[in-house]
C-alpha cells in the first residue's frame, strides 16, 4: 500500500513518516506533492501553525484542487492537528478563512470561550488529556472508551454531530477525533501519544 503524507510546508512530516514505518514496514510511506498526490492508496495531512497559512500553502503549491479531487475519489484521508482543522468548513483565527469544507464545523479560539476569559485555563491546551468515544468508529478499533493523547492547540474543532467520532474536555467539550464517510481527523498528535495514538494510525492503515 502506497501511503503519502502531504507536503505543504506546515509540519514536520518527518515524524509522522518514522512513526508509520515504525507500525507497517511493509508500506510504502512517501512525501505527497501536486505531482504524485493522485498515486496514494491513502493521504495523511499533518500540520502544525496557523489556519489560514495552511490553506495559503495548499494553494502556492498547486495542492487545493487536487486534495479536494482526493477527497471525492472515495480514497481514506487523515488530518493531523493543523490538517484536520482545515477539514473544515471555516477556520477563526488572525480573522475568518475558508477551509477545505469536506466536514461539517468550524475551528474556534478557545480564548473566545467565557470560560477561558478569566485566564485561569491556560491556552494553549498543551499536554496529556483523556479523549471519550462518542460512536464506534473503525478508526477507533481496539481503544476504551476513554483513552488519552497528547493535545498541543489553541483553537478547537466545532464539529457537526454527523462527524464527531471522540470528545475532550478542556474548559469545554470538543471534537478530538472526527470522521465522515473517508474524510478523517485528529486534533492531537498520535505520532506523540504512544500506544494510543500508534492504535488510531494503524486503524487508519487498516482501513478497507
Amino acid at each position: 500500500m502506497n501511503i503519502g503524507v502531504l507536503d505543504y510546508k506546515v509540519g514536520n512530516v518527518a515524524n509522522v513518516m518514522r512513526c508509520l514505518n515504525f507500525i507497517d514496514s511493509t508500506n510504502h510511506v512517501a512525501l505527497a506533492n501536486a505531482s504524485n498526490i493522485k498515486s496514494f492508496d491513502k493521504l495523511i495531512l499533518p500540520g502544525v501553525g496557523a489556519f489560514k497559512k495552511a490553506m495559503d500553502n495548499l494553494v502556492k503549491a498547486n495542492l487545493l484542487d487536487l486534495v479536494l479531487e482526493y477527497a471525492k475519489s472515495g480514497k481514506y484521508m487523515l488530518g493531523i492537528c493543523l490538517g484536520a482543522q482545515i477539514l473544515f468548513e471555516k477556520g477563526h483565527e488572525f480573522g475568518e478563512h475558508e477551509g477545505l469544507g469536506l466536514l461539517k464545523g468550524e475551528v474556534r479560539s478557545f480564548k473566545s470561550l467565557d470560560s477561558f476569559k478569566t485566564g485561569k485555563i491556560k491556552v494553549p491546551h498543551i499536554g496529556w488529556n483523556n479523549s471519550h468515544k462518542a460512536t464506534n468508529s473503525p478508526l477507533l478499533h481496539d481503544l476504551k472508551d476513554e483513552f488519552y493523547l497528547y493535545f498541543d492547540h489553541g483553537f478547537y474543532m466545532d464539529c457537526d454531530k454527523s462527524a464527531l467520532l471522540a470528545t475532550c474536555e478542556y474548559g469545554v467539550s470538543f471534537a478530538s477525533v472526527v470522521g465522515k464517510d473517508n474524510i478523517f481527523g485528529i486534533q492531537p498528535h498520535p505520532e506523540k501519544s504512544h500506544n494510543s495514538g500508534i492504535q488510531i494510525l494503524k486503524n487508519f492503515l487498516n482501513l478497507k
